[in-house]
């Protein structure tokens, strides 16, 4: 069993900002895979399962994803190797993808929380760069995190999602 995170931020206001590149790479793969979403009972999270694998979508905020993973995780006795991440990196030019085994939370929230509630750094992550130097610079980090793609940048989303959805599928 595996069991792939996408990271973001419940609620409507979130849609479409850098920071749930997560959510919209779990959405997308769902759709086109026609598959539906759940509420689970137990866990603070909505989630779907598609052959050997467990989706989840954490309904807390990024900061505290770690929280539900590690439930699910624990539940379904799932070591953090068989743990696969979806998140944003600012870091990151955007539409860039980068594949990781392990590593450092690199100053990202969700993976300190992450890291600090499965007690290591050993599981894999996606990174999709949502990188815009000068509206980061605009902005500052937090906005910029919390802030909605360009147009020209939602117009490539959809290349971007499709090259995901087929990493994690």
């Amino acid at each position: 069993m595996k069991l792939i995170v996408g990271l973001g931020n419940p609620g409507g206001k979130y849609n479409f900002t850098r920071h749930n590149s997560g959510f919209l790479a779990l959405d997308f793969y769902a759709k086109v895979n026609s598959l539906k979403w759940e509420q689970h009972p137990k866990f603070d999270a909505i989630y779907l399962k598609d052959q050997d694998r467990i989706f989840i979508k954490p309904q807390g905020f990024y900061n505290t994803s770690g929280i539900p993973v590690k439930a699910f995780a624990n539940f379904y006795k799932i070591p953090p190797e068989d743990i696969l991440v979806v998140c944003d990196d600012f870091n990151l030019d955007f539409g860039k993808i980068r594949y990781r085994e392990k590593g450092t939370a690199g100053g990202n929230n969700g993976l300190k929380s992450l890291i600090a509630e499965l007690k290591t750094e050993n599981f894999p992550r996606l990174r999709i760069g949502t990188g815009n130097d000068e509206l980061r610079k605009k902005l500052g980090d937090m906005d910029f995190v919390l802030s909605r793609f360009t147009p020209e940048e939602k117009a490539k989303l959809p290349e971007i999602l499709k090259e995901v959805s087929s990493r994690i599928g």
